[in-house]
């Protein structure tokens, strides 16, 4: 019986992130709850001993955080810009790369090659698949929506393969999808940077207004949220939690949107 909490493990993640110079002038990094959620239920139902659950929980999420905070890096810098900018800049590259350390460190401490080698592969997959994702021009909305599906659940896919619990893989997919589809919207419609209308409005081959990129994206957030909620309904026991934050959030997210029709 594992004696493993979510939270005890949300507060090591938290400790381990915490870097009292680099917090002073950055955003703190956003541990994903959703993943860590999967990625705790996956791996503290299988036999292994508690020690190495805790091990492969924390170095994955630290793998996922370090590659979260290099994407915070500004692409484009500009003669305007103040010290203070480019400093900030700098210092986010300067946290991707601790925490990039920091999970190199972990995994020379996990005794198992093969989670060592999946986590690895893992991560080159990461990188291609942001190269193709942002910088390959004239890529249809379903081929960047597939592939930031892709994008999202990399980690959670592979580990699921390594501990033989891959069933879960197309709910996490459809999952994390939907809800990053969910971040960038709101992102946008509150004038702040989301990636994903960046690439659609800066591809000619979209050129699309406003309102239509909205609906686009609302309608792909429909049709995952959907299939998501199907999928659940058939996970694993063990994956009650799972099912439930789920379903809250497709009982919130309708009920919000049905709200705001009816406002409109």
């Amino acid at each position: 019986m594992s004696n493993l909490s979510l939270n005890t493990i949300e507060e090591e993640l938290e400790e381990k992130l915490y870097h009292s110079y680099l917090n002073k002038f950055i955003q703190k990094p956003k541990i994903d709850k959703d993943k860590l959620l999967l990625l705790f239920t996956l791996i503290n139902h299988t036999s292994y001993s508690d020690k190495k659950k805790r091990s492969y929980i924390l170095t994955t999420m630290i793998v996922q955080i370090a590659l979260d905070t290099h994407d915070l890096v500004t692409q484009h810098s500009s003669e305007e810009e103040t010290d203070q900018i480019k400093k900030n800049r700098q210092l986010t590259v300067l946290a991707g790369d601790y925490f990039s350390g920091l999970y190199y460190y972990m995994l020379s401490q996990i005794d198992d090659v093969e989670m060592i080698s999946t986590l690895a592969s893992a991560i080159k997959e990461i990188n291609e698949l942001k190269m193709n994702l942002y910088y390959e021009s004239g890529q249809s909305l379903h081929a960047l929506v597939d592939r930031l599906k892709k994008l999202e659940s990399v980690l959670i896919v592979r580990v699921a393969q390594h501990v033989k619990k891959d069933s879960i893989n197309e709910f996490a997919q459809n999952w994390l999808l939907t809800k990053k589809l969910v971040q960038e919207k709101d992102l946008y419609t509150s004038k702040q940077q989301a990636s994903i209308f960046d690439v659609l409005f800066q591809d000619s081959f979209h050129r699309l207004q406003n309102h239509q990129a909205l609906q686009m994206i609302e309608t792909f957030i429909r049709k995952h949220l959907l299939i998501t909620e199907e999928l659940g309904r058939n996970l694993p026991v063990p994956f009650q939690s799972v099912k439930t934050s789920t379903q809250r959030f497709f009982n919130e997210y309708f009920s919000h949107n049905k709200l705001a029709m009816e406002e409109g």
